[in-house]
């Protein structure tokens, strides 16, 4: 019987996922591993979610019955070219994950029949309009890797255990809490392993408090959005956050991301399927965002997420096309080819609409620095379209413990001035890193829509006052940190040193008079 609260079957989930890690430690680890239980997830995600859809369909029209896990294969094909077209793929009732793991013990080439089924999913969307989300998303799972055993027999043990695990997951009926707990799933595995994602390119795993922060920043005031967009989408976790935020349906036209990096890239989308966001209504791209954007035609966006990674480096002045761009020629110059942080920050002001927000991860440096990127701090500055900057705690990203801020852009802004604030201390210790609790969000958030000062918490600014101050809009330029040292009452030290002193002549005056009288006594 599974679990029934959302707390147990949490842990429950948790428990399995560290069972199904020692069951292949040795053999698969981290970050592989990570690939190794997210496709097979998948697998069982969308195994589950077209059953349930075909049954749905079938149960309305009176067979109330039919389970398309016992359906033929033959009949099946009946409906092939119909349900690719609402779900975006087709499975065939003996391919299905239950059905694989039925047999699964009894297979011989577990790994031929893995691999043709991974295949044949990708394939029946071939030549529709969700080729495009659904090919490459089982590239990581390698059935044939050496890293799951040195034979044929013992990989196949191992895929074995890895599909009993998989499908012995608590994840309870599809239609109740399946999809909360896919995502859970695939969350977990994502922040067990973040650690070792990517730190040489910059990129650090966006923890999932901070994400919701961006997404609730950027909707402040807004019960729906037509499109979100997030230019470094990494696992896809900032642009899910706006369907926790407001609601899947909220977002009207979509969520849209692109991915530099492959495999991450074939896990955003993963990431999508497993939130049960349907292929026509997202779209992630692969390539440099930067110097290849994807998504020209669907620009602009009314909100924009991002954590760019940070101070990565990009084409630059290198790239004599690059200056000429609608995206950064505004500003009249490029972020260094060493730092490309500002150059994500003017690719996302770009594709803002005008009624749209964007909240952007920072590296401090691009606060203060100067060169290029005061140049683009004052062309930022001069056209009013930075709203807020929020300094964030030190230690709330895997892989590193800086002390990150939040940039707010909008471009239609009612008055010329920049709210700071300083959320330094907005934070508790969980484990070994900080974190941004849900009180601590919500401070953050009534600081941020009051738009008024705040002793030692928040400083509204004028544009004219940061020209003056060289386009600096580091926070704590401007929000005084409070003096936390213990007050001195002066007049109360002054007469305790008096007392002191006093006393000190007294002992004195004894002192002397036991010294004469001992030195006066019979020898």
């Amino acid at each position: 019987m599974a679990p029934t609260t959302k707390e147990a079957q949490r842990a429950e989930l948790h428990k399995t996922i560290w069972r199904i890690a020692n069951d292949l430690r040795g053999s698969v680890d981290g970050w592989d591993f990570k690939a190794y239980v997210l496709g097979m997830l998948f697998y069982r995600f969308i195994s589950e979610n077209l059953t349930a859809h075909i049954n749905q369909g079938e149960h309305e029209a009176g067979d109330p019955n039919y389970d398309y896990i016992e359906e033929s294969d033959h009949r099946a094909s009946g409906i092939l070219d119909g349900v690719v077209a609402e779900k975006g793929f087709f499975i065939f009732p003996s391919e299905l994950f239950a059905n694989v793991r039925d047999r699964a013990s009894r297979d011989e080439k577990l790994n031929e029949t893995l691999e043709r089924v991974f295949r044949n999913i990708e394939g029946s969307a071939v030549g529709t309009a969700a080729e495009g989300a659904l090919k490459g998303l089982f590239d990581d799972l390698d059935v044939n890797s050496s890293k799951l055993g040195p034979t044929v027999l013992k990989r196949n043990g191992k895929l074995v255990k890895l599909l009993n695990a998989i499908g012995d997951m608590p994840l309870g009926n599809f239609e109740d809490n399946s999809i909360d707990l896919f995502g859970d799933a695939y969350e977990y595995l994502m922040g067990m392993y973040a650690s070792q994602a990517g730190k040489s390119g910059g990129e650090y795993y966006t923890p999932q408090e901070v994400s919701e922060l961006l997404a609730r920043l950027t909707v402040v005031g807004k019960t729906a959005v037509n499109k979100v967009y997030d230019p470094a989408c990494g696992s896809g976790s900032l642009l899910l956050k706006f369907a926790k935020v407001l609601g899947p349906d909220r977002v009207r036209n979509g969520f849209y991301g692109q991915e530099i990096n492959l495999t991450t890239y074939n896990l955003a989308r993963i990431n999508m399927f497993l939130h049960d966001i349907n292929y026509e209504h997202f779209s992630i791209e692969h390539g440099d965002t930067l110097t290849d954007p994807k998504h020209w035609d669907d620009e602009p966006f009314e909100a924009i997420v991002s954590n760019p990674p940070y101070s990565t480096k990009w084409e630059g002045n290198d790239n004599p096309l690059l200056i000429n761009d609608e995206r950064f020629a505004p500003a009249g110059v490029l972020a260094p080819k060493s730092k490309a942080d500002l150059a994500f920050t003017m690719h996302i002001l770009s594709w803002l609409s005008v009624n749209g927000t964007a909240a952007i991860v920072e590296f401090p440096g691009v606060l203060y620095r100067g060169g290029a990127e005061r140049k683009i701090r004052k062309y930022l500055i001069d056209n009013n379209y930075v709203d807020t900057v929020i300094q964030l705690p030190p230690d709330l990203f895997f892989g590193t413990t800086i002390a990150t801020c939040i940039i707010v852009l909008k471009k239609s802004k009612p008055e010329n001035t920049v709210l700071f604030i300083d959320a330094s201390g907005e934070f508790s210790r969980v484990g070994n890193k900080n974190k941004l609790l849900q009180q601590n969000q919500d401070h953050i958030l009534e600081t941020f829509t009051a738009r008024r000062d705040v002793d030692h918490v928040a400083k509204l600014v004028t544009n004219e006052d940061l020209a003056a101050n060289d386009y600096n809009i580091s926070v704590s330029s401007y929000v005084e940190k409070e003096d936390t040292r213990e007050a001195v009452d002066i007049q109360a030290l002054n007469a305790e040193i008096a007392r002191i002193v006093a006393r000190q002549a007294e002992l004195r005056t004894e002192i002397d008079a036991i010294v004469a009288d001992l030195e006066g006594g019979p020898s």
